[in-house]
C-alpha cells in the first residue's frame, strides 16, 4: 500500500490561502459540508492519516489559562456543544506533536460570538471552539484513520468576534498554519 498518502484538511479556503502550492482538502463549513467531503475521500481507501488545520474560536475568559491568539494547539478531544443528546467524546488517534499545547475543542453548526454560547461552551470543558472538528474526528475513527488537529485561534468567541471580521483574519492565520507546517509537519 505505498500509494497511500496524508490528507491536509482545511474547512474553509481562507484558512488555506498559504498553502495553494500544497495539495489539501477544503470541505466546507460545519460539520455536515465536514463529514460528506472528508468521508468521499476517505472512502477511496488511499489516504493514511488526515491533518486539519484551521482556527478557532476561544472560550476561556481572559486572566485563565486562556489559549493565547497566537499559537497553535493540537485538540486531543473533541465534544459536541449543540446537540441536545448525551454524545461520546471523540478523541484523534495521531500521533501528538504539541504535547504542551493541547486543548480540548467544542464543536457546533454556529459562529460563537456572544458571552452566553461561550460561557456555555467553556462550561463543556473546551477551550476552543470551531464547526468542523467533531465531524472529521467522528468520520477518522469509522473509516480507522489517524487524525492529528492542530488550531490557531482566531477571536475570543465573545461579543467582540466578527463574523464580518472573520475572513480577513483566518487569511492571516493560514500564513502562521503554513510556518508551522513547514517546520513540523512532514508529508
Amino acid at each position: 500500500m505505498s500509494d497511500q498518502k496524508s490528507l491536509l484538511v482545511f474547512a474553509h479556503a481562507d484558512e488555506a490561502v498559504a498553502f495553494a502550492d500544497v495539495e489539501h482538502l477544503v470541505s466546507g463549513v460545519g460539520k455536515i459540508n465536514a463529514s460528506v467531503a472528508l468521508a468521499g475521500v476517505l472512502a477511496e481507501g488511499n489516504i493514511k492519516n488526515v491533518v486539519v488545520l484551521g482556527t478557532a474560536g476561544v472560550v476561556g475568559h481572559a486572566g485563565e489559562d486562556r489559549p493565547s491568539l497566537d499559537t497553535i494547539y493540537q485538540v486531543t478531544k473533541l465534544i459536541q456543544h449543540d446537540f441536545p443528546l448525551p454524545s461520546a467524546d471523540v478523541d484523534p488517534a495521531g500521533e501528538i506533536l504539541l504535547p504542551d499545547f493541547q486543548a480540548t475543542m467544542a464543536t457546533g453548526d454556529v459562529f460563537v460570538s456572544n458571552d452566553e454560547q461561550r460561557i456555555h461552551i467553556k462550561s463543556l470543558g473546551a477551550s476552543l471552539v470551531d464547526m468542523e472538528g467533531y465531524a472529521y474526528a467522528s468520520i477518522c475513527q469509522r473509516f480507522n484513520v489517524p487524525l492529528q488537529i492542530f488550531k490557531i485561534p482566531s477571536d475570543y468567541a465573545d461579543d467582540s468576534a466578527s463574523i464580518d471580521e472573520w475572513d480577513d483574519i483566518a487569511k492571516q492565520k493560514s500564513v502562521q498554519l503554513r510556518e508551522f507546517f513547514d517546520k513540523r509537519l512532514i508529508f
